[in-house]
């Protein structure tokens, strides 16, 4: 994250630990690609979800509260950012970076971090043009603008990390970690503030502009408009959301 996306996690994180838990189903996936790494440096750490317990871990989160909700026994933890990293070059065999890339204030820089200290990199980003055809974007176009306008793109994150190892994360129909998408096949859900909150796409719209949409979802739900035109998707069990785990390594 940068540096203005602490204060942002500092008003909208507070209840991340509540909502935005690690899903076994992605934690396996991420694990997975980190591969025999030992010694890990996880940036942009936020809570400390989706850290392995059984690795050297090494946190990097700007956020003082998300630092103060990481649980007693998770991972030491620095404060400072992507763009900076407070560690020497080839530190660690592998860094990971969850969800976190879209909030930093210079992609390029923060990914050229993550190949300075490491020999392995493990990024879990969305395709915003994916994530811009989900459903509840019919009801708040502007969050896919919005998304549209902070995240990098798969090509710059592949060209700059050095890879073509995409790997799309599929959202299952029961998913655990509140991201955006998690609720594509629970619609009511997203009445909830509690759960909207946990979305930083959402939480940082205009309010005004995500009620007026909320309140049209909430119209539809109730004359039977919502599964008219999206009720195909409870024959799904998984979703594609636009979540890709990149996966990169130096020679």
């Amino acid at each position: 994250m940068d540096s203005s996306a602490a204060p942002v996690y500092d008003r909208i994180g507070a209840t991340y630990t509540a909502r935005r838990t690690a899903d076994p189903r992605w934690e396996r996936e991420i694990h997975s690609a980190l591969g025999a790494a030992q010694t890990v440096i996880n940036v942009g750490a936020g809570t400390g979800s989706y850290e392995p317990r059984d690795r050297n871990v090494l946190a990097v989160e700007p956020s003082g509260t998300m630092i103060g909700q990481r649980p007693p026994g998770s991972a030491p933890v620095v404060r400072a950012y992507a763009e900076d990293l407070p560690v020497g070059d080839d530190e660690f065999d592998a860094a990971l970076a969850v969800l976190t890339v879209h909030h930093w204030s210079d992609h390029v820089r923060g990914l050229e971090e993550l190949r300075r200290v490491s020999r392995r990199q493990v990024v879990l980003a969305f395709d915003a043009e994916v994530a811009a055809s989900f459903w509840l974007c019919d009801y708040i176009p502007e969050i896919g603008a919005f998304d549209l306008g902070r995240a990098p793109s798969m090509h710059l994150l592949s060209h700059v990390l050095h890879t073509d190892d995409v790997r799309p994360l599929l959202v299952p129909s029961d998913m655990r970690d509140g991201v955006l998408a998690a609720n594509w096949q629970r619609p009511h859900a997203y009445l909830d503030p509690a759960v909207r909150a946990c979305a930083s796409g959402l939480a940082q719209l205009d309010q005004s502009i995500v009620d007026t949409g909320i309140e049209r979802l909430r119209r539809d739900l109730a004359d039977g408009t919502w599964g008219r035109r999206y009720g195909h998707l409870r024959n799904l069990t998984t979703f594609d959301g636009g979540y890709r785990l990149v996966v990169a390594h130096r020679v």
